[in-house]
């Protein structure tokens, strides 16, 4: 049994069987689901990628996105939870569903992931803060598997060593794959012995990172393991990303080689907007959603285009409104607009004249929206 939900596009979903529960701190968890032989090709899935589960919570249907852990060639789909608060969505998650029963959950998605190359000599290097290390721990333990060829470097910042969630699973892979994978463990509330260690991981701390762990290259006497860095994988709060991917921008490393996953809803532009626009004002809007059409009229072009349409009560798809969930990808079928950031869409969808809404500046005094993809 399957059903369409639509949660910014129409979103296949199965029932699977909850096949472990596991409490991992005090207000972490992980939940492992069984995939039927006859669902095995729909629940396929890229590291890094998550899925969407549909669930009870005070008697109201509740749909959130969580990341996986397990990695593709462990055929399994395991996920990591925070509980937010002892009544939230996820507690109720925890209390009330246990392994034998069965939940809606989405087929895999999400662009958080990478192209692997297994014949290369590759160095990344992974951020994460708390429970964003749930899609990363996913990557890490892909590529460690993958390519032997290369080096991984993570830095891990939690409040304290208490809320450090997957200790075991990470320091497992560094006793299996110590020749290739170094982690360092960092705490905002709890001074560690080193205070190198001590502290939120934001500019400052990724320079002394740059300048004390990531200086000698022993492959290249020449240059330093920051010089090699191929790719930078970001999943944390908003602020986090935003800090750090400015940073690894600012020390060199380009916007399409650092990737992040946010895991909450963050209003701020990632980079900061570097052009200046024509302004535009009475801007006409057009868009079809759920198969409805609407019309509207912007003040300006000042503002983008989802966040002018939310202003106006449209209930047009949204989550991150920073250009990395895709939850308001639609496609431009008339007039122009300029895309400021683009970590979601893919160089075909572009020229397929897909946008992502939350990015988009109008450029032209009339638009026209399509969010139905399916």
């Amino acid at each position: 049994m399957e059903q369409q939900i639509y949660k910014g596009k129409l979103t296949q979903f199965h029932w699977l069987k909850i096949a472990k529960k596991e409490e991992l701190t005090k207000n972490t968890f992980s939940l492992e689901l069984e995939i039927p032989e006859s669902l095995q090709d729909q629940f396929q899935f890229e590291a890094g990628q998550f899925v969407s589960v549909k669930f009870q919570s005070h008697d109201e249907d509740v749909v959130n996105d969580y990341s996986m852990t397990s990695a593709p060639y462990e055929k399994k789909i395991a996920l990591g939870i925070k509980m937010n608060s002892s009544d939230g969505a996820a507690s109720q998650l925890f209390k009330n569903y246990n392994p034998g029963d069965e939940l809606l959950v989405s087929e895999p998605a999400g662009r958080f992931t990478l192209v692997s190359k297994p014949s290369e000599f590759r160095t990344i290097v992974g951020f994460a803060a708390g429970i964003g290390i749930t899609p990363i721990l996913s990557h890490f333990k892909n590529i460690l598997h993958n390519e032997p060829r290369t080096r991984l470097f993570l830095f891990f910042g939690n409040k304290s060593s208490e809320d450090l969630v997957y200790r075991d699973a990470l320091d497992n892979l560094t006793r299996t794959c110590g020749d290739r994978l170094q982690i360092f463990y960092f705490f905002s509330r709890e001074k560690p012995s080193n205070h190198f260690f001590y502290g939120r991981l934001d500019e400052k701390k990724l320079n002394l990172i740059i300048n004390q762990i990531l200086h000698l290259d022993d492959t290249d006497e020449e240059s330093t393991i920051w010089d090699a860095v191929d790719e930078v994988l970001i999943c944390g709060k908003g602020e986090m990303i935003k800090t750090l991917a400015n940073a690894c921008y600012h020390h060199g490393i380009p916007k399409k080689n650092i990737h992040f996953e946010l895991f909450e809803e963050f209003n701020d532009d990632i980079y900061p907007i570097e052009k200046e626009f024509p302004l535009i004002e009475n801007v006409a809007v057009d868009f079809q959603m759920l198969g409805k059409q609407y019309h509207t009229e912007l003040p300006d072009n000042t503002e983008k285009v989802l966040q002018q349409l939310l202003i106006q009560k449209f209930p047009v798809p949204y989550s991150c409104k920073s250009g990395i969930c895709g939850s308001c990808e639609c496609i431009l079928e008339e007039g122009e607009v300029e895309l400021l950031e683009n970590e979601y869409l893919t160089e075909k969808e572009e020229q397929k004249g897909h946008i992502l809404a939350c990015m988009s500046i109008a450029k032209s005094k009339k638009i026209k929206l399509n969010f139905d993809l399916s």
